[in-house]
């Protein structure tokens, strides 16, 4: 049987400095952000965006670009890891 671990369980493994990038939508992050947080950003719906989550799947940050994701995670002292 394989053991079942809470979102804060998983993240609490020893690992809270790693973070994950993704690919989303900007529909999706727009669904999800208060419209006054992005008033004065123009968004194409379909254009790709690149999330930053903790290990526990939190949205930490969304930017433009894959690599700008990476050196953000890496700014603020956080480990970058490749899922797939």
């Amino acid at each position: 049987m394989t053991p079942h671990l809470t979102n804060e369980a998983f993240k609490s493994l020893g690992a809270p400095d790693l973070v994950y990038v993704r690919e989303v939508k900007a529909a999706e992050v727009l669904a999800g952000t208060p419209v006054e947080a992005v008033k004065g950003f123009e968004l194409d719906p379909e254009q790709t965006l690149y999330a930053v989550h903790s290990a526990d799947g939190s949205r930490l940050a969304v930017l433009i670009d894959k690599e700008s994701a990476v050196a953000a995670a890496v700014a603020h002292e956080l480990v970058p890891v490749s899922v797939h």
